[in-house]
């Protein structure tokens, strides 16, 4: 069963609204606004330059195999 990219999520605690995302990504996939939504139908799924150019990491990709959605672990909270 082969795993695909599903779609880009932009985390909002990360994002630093530099808008980095937006003049790297060739087919206008974000919007040019706060909160830089994201046009999944636009996206092509082998290209990577939004995730690569975020200084903050902050968006990430959403991978599908079958029908199992996987995303990235969530970080755990630190105990104090």
């Amino acid at each position: 069963m082969m795993l695909i990219r599903d779609h880009l999520v932009r985390h909002p605690d990360r994002c630093t609204h530099n808008a980095v995302c937006i003049p790297v990504c060739p087919t206008g996939a974000w919007v040019s606004t706060p909160p830089f939504k994201f046009d999944a139908s636009r996206c092509m799924e082998s290209c990577r330059l939004c995730l690569d150019a975020c200084p903050s990491q902050a968006i990430y990709a959403v991978f599908r195999k079958g029908d199992k959605m996987l995303e990235p672990k969530k970080e755990q909270a630190k105990q104090k």
